[in-house]
């Protein structure tokens, strides 16, 4: 029976809405329980392996234009939900052991989930590194088997559906060249060489941390901290900063009635700000419960740059452009407004009045180099991981290596299976660092580097925001800045001089 591709996206478009909806409602803190359990059996047959099969088969048979990004698009919600649904039992399993879980050290019992939190907050370094060594314990024991398994049966799926392996079917559906990704980024690694300890070895100076080479994973957490900033950074300026930025962009946030600004205090809100876009552009929630530092400020604007993009789409576009495509897009978005309360002189000065903004400058550039480095890198291992057939037993090795290599951070290798985003999101997170650099720079030659004080700024990030997900991040940077995406633009922006 052939796939009737309308009812298909109509069920898709409701399966999208009543997933993110109960995401909102969890998190935001008006439920207990996360109950996906129902809307997956509601709409189970969208994962089905024939309709993953028939998908496959109209897309590699549909001519270019809109049609084929359409089909590409529906074919890589397919496959995850594919993969997801089988791999649910592993995916709970973990979940719930994550989040009941207890890790032992001389100091005292902390849950697993809070060990990062701890390290963040420790002044003392080897609690950290009893806190690193208790929790890579527990991974080891009890979460890699469960993450091993899904893994392995991931892999399969994606054979069993034609695929060479897993790479190969998430480089078709995400329509990205993934071994060119990984050699650009071999490439940034060896051009910031010589400028990666120059920029981050004062500052772990400045925190009292050790240099690169003798730094360790567990002493991470507290150097990306950086609580000697943290009263720049107040919580009662935190959403007056994000409405004030915005309206100099000319977007009043109280005046839209499709983002909804939830601030309420609930005791089991998440504690970091989440955006859920519900239904794309008419209900779209924005969350947060404000603490304050430098990290609640970044992590608000991060959410705040994908709640108007998608409040910004087009209402006209089909399903799969306003929910779907490469997240590149959105997440370039996020970064560029996230950017602005970490490395903008002019926003520190003007919104939160700090008349020194060395310190924030240069520690925002020194925790985006260690990320950049990191991603660079696990973007070469999650190659050598999803590979046709890995040597699964060599990859703890081969994952501390990479990462270790680039970050000049002494990495262990408890990590290898869980530090892995499924469906190669870390190659959306390299695209939309690089493809952020490129709208901030467009943004400064056009407004100034008080861009987000402009109007004219924020007609022209709206008219980009518009397309929702249409174009992937090569395509869309082609048609509104006639520029190639790559990693030099990025190599220039972390050059000294560079503001």
């Amino acid at each position: 029976m052939a796939l009737d591709l309308d009812t298909y996206r109509e069920t898709a478009e409701s399966f999208m809405t009543e997933i993110d909806r109960e995401y909102y409602l969890q998190g935001a803190g008006h439920k207990a329980e996360l109950e996906l359990e129902p809307i997956y059996e509601r709409h189970g047959w969208l994962f089905e392996r024939d309709s993953v099969a028939a998908i496959r088969d109209l897309a590699g048979g549909a001519p270019a234009g809109d049609e084929t990004r359409r089909l590409r698009y529906l074919l890589a919600f397919a496959l995850d939900g594919y993969i997801g649904r089988a791999t649910k039992r592993e995916a709970e399993e973990a979940a719930m052991l994550e989040a009941t879980l207890e890790v032992e050290t001389p100091a005292g019992t902390t849950p697993y989930r809070q060990v990062a939190v701890e390290q963040a907050n420790e002044p003392d370094a080897e609690r950290r590194a009893q806190l690193e060594d208790a929790r890579d314990a527990v991974m080891v024991e009890r979460l890699n088997p469960i993450h091993v398994a899904a893994l392995e049966r991931s892999h399969a799926l994606c054979r069993e559906l034609g695929w060479d392996g897993y790479a190969a079917a998430y480089g078709d559906v995400r329509g990205i060249d993934l071994q060119a990704l990984a050699a650009q980024t071999a490439r940034f690694l060896d051009a910031t060489d010589d400028l990666y300890p120059a920029a981050v070895d004062p500052l772990l100076s400045r925190a009292e941390l050790p240099p690169l080479g003798a730094l360790r994973r567990s002493d991470v957490a507290r150097f990306f901290r950086a609580p000697h900033l943290d009263g720049h950074f107040p919580a009662d300026k935190l959403i007056s900063s994000l409405k004030r930025t915005l309206a100099g962009l000319g977007i009043n946030l109280d005046g839209q009635s499709n983002v909804h600004l939830d601030t309420e205090q609930r005791e089991t809100k998440s504690p970091r700000a989440f955006c859920s876009p519900v239904r794309v552009p008419d209900e779209i929630y924005l969350v947060i419960a404000p603490i304050g530092g430098p990290d609640d400020y970044s992590a608000l604007f991060h959410e705040a740059g994908h709640t108007e993009h998608y409040a910004s789409v087009e209402r006209s576009l089909p399903f799969e452009f306003r929910y779907l495509g490469d997240n590149s897009v959105t997440e370039s978005f996020a970064f560029l407004m996230h950017r602005l309360t970490e490395a903008s002189g002019a926003w520190l000065e003007e919104h939160l009045g700090i008349e020194d903004v060395e310190p924030m400058l240069a520690q925002a550039e020194a925790s985006r180099f260690v990320y950049l480095r990191r991603y660079s890198a696990k973007m070469a291992y999650e190659l050598e991981l999803h590979a046709p057939a890995p040597d699964l037993a060599a990859m703890p090795a081969r994952y501390a290596e990479r990462l270790g290599g680039a970050t000049r951070i002494k990495w262990a290798d408890a990590s290898w299976v869980s530090d892995v985003d499924p469906g190669f999101y870390v190659a959306c997170y390299l695209r939309a660092w690089a493809l952020e650099t490129h709208w901030r720079r467009a943004l400064r030659e056009r407004f100034g580097d008080r861009w987000f004080a402009s109007a004219e700024a924020g007609e022209w990030l709206r008219a980009l925001w518009s397309h929702g997900q249409r174009f992937d991040a090569d395509e869309l940077l082609a048609e509104e800045l006639g520029e190639t995406l790559d990693f030099g633009a990025m190599v220039e922006d972390l050059q000294p001089a560079a503001g």
